[in-house]
């Protein structure tokens, strides 16, 4: 998982409309830790997701932030094979995250309440 990885998908924002998302990704994974920077803009909207996190056999933990409308939290999940799923919280905000990697392939599907309904995204190195 480790690198850059770039891609796009959708995003479905408060109002039920859509715009087409151009997304980048680094991954640094020092041992059974990671640090993620999850970059995406479509025409009218964009988001900086980071994210660190440990694990502890299949549990994870760790803290995230949104760099653009300064908030951010706690996370805590699951994870294995290259599958992870993990819930962000902090005020205001709860968001789910699925996140798939197979070869040099990742979706990640966000679903949220507070910056927006939900990301789609589908990234490759």
């Amino acid at each position: 998982m480790a690198g850059n990885w770039h891609g796009g998908g959708t995003v479905t924002l408060d109002d039920g409309s859509k715009e087409r998302l151009r997304c980048r990704a680094t991954y640094t994974v020092p041992g059974a830790s990671m640090s993620m920077v999850l970059t995406c803009a479509s025409d009218a909207y964009k988001f900086d997701l980071r994210a660190d996190v440990a694990a502890a056999g299949n549990n994870i933990s760790g803290n995230w932030s949104e760099t653009s409308r300064n908030v951010g939290g706690t996370l805590s999940g699951r994870g294995g094979g290259g599958s992870f799923q993990v819930v962000a919280v902090a005020a205001g905000v709860n968001a789910t995250i699925n996140l798939r990697t197979t070869g040099n392939k990742q979706s990640i599907a966000i679903r949220a309440e507070g910056f927006f309904r939900g990301a789609d995204i589908s990234l490759s190195k």
